[in-house]
């Protein structure tokens, strides 16, 4: 098992905003749907103005969590299933309608968008990646994170992870819960730093069916909630979470 601490988390989804949102739907968790534009007077206007509505969610949900004073030094992890996919649907109707392409739009499309946003408002030089893994996204980004970690165990991780809903015609093409979301996770590996740990390994057995939300809010919600032990992941094993004793 690898243990790791969570020093700080922020989420945002439709209609869940703020710690207190979330406790709540913790305890009674139901599917969300909905738009999703949490504010984010804290970018720059330049910068505000060209982020989409993925970049938005997931610059906000690591403004929540991860204090200034450590933003421009840790190392970071994005990760989205799909990316950006409103963005390039929107260019594909741009070229069907054989109308030149936005530089700007099509700068923003690509799926390591967000990490580099990410770098340019925080003025973090530092070591970012971004990745896709079909509908166990959240579980190899956490993974990613990790791995970070255990390299250099005396720096923090920030993890991100989100998913827009995707636009028609391509949403019926989707086999998981596709609500607009991002969480995000501040990890260490310090005790002295406080907060309560978890560890983390692969499991042989079976896991659980899905939930009608994505699975990184599913994981969300078992921490909230203070349950022992979560499993998630679509293929013959499974990742398992568990509280460190």
């Amino acid at each position: 098992m690898i243990p790791v601490r969570i020093a700080a988390w922020g989420a945002v989804a439709p209609g869940l905003d703020s710690p207190a949102d979330w406790q709540a739907w913790a305890r009674a968790p139901r599917p969300l749907a909905g738009e999703c534009r949490p504010d984010v007077k804290f970018l720059p206007a330049m910068q505000r103005r060209r982020c989409d509505g993925l970049s938005r969610m997931m610059l906000a949900a690591a403004n929540a969590c991860c204090a200034e004073t450590e933003r421009a030094d840790v190392r970071s992890v994005f990760a989205s299933r799909h990316g950006s996919f409103g963005t390039t649907v929107s260019m594909l109707e741009v070229l069907a309608r054989e109308e030149p392409l936005s530089p700007t739009q099509f700068s923003h499309s690509v799926h390591n968008a967000q990490a580099g946003l990410f770098s340019i408002w925080a003025g973090n030089p530092e070591l970012a990646q971004s990745l896709a893994s079909r509908n166990e996204t959240f579980e190899h980004g956490f993974l990613e994170a990790v791995c970070l970690l255990s390299r250099e165990p005396a720096r923090r991780v920030l993890f991100v992870t989100g998913d827009e809903a995707l636009p028609e015609p391509v949403s019926s093409l989707c086999d998981d819960p596709d609500p607009p979301y991002a969480l995000a996770l501040v990890l260490d590996r310090h005790e002295s730093d406080g907060g309560p740990a978890l560890e983390f390994d692969l499991s042989d057995a079976d896991p659980a069916a899905r939930p009608d939300w994505p699975g990184a809010l599913e994981f969300l919600r078992w921490w909230l909630v203070e349950e022992g032990e979560l499993r998630l992941g679509a293929g013959p094993g499974c990742f398992r979470f568990r509280r460190a004793p």
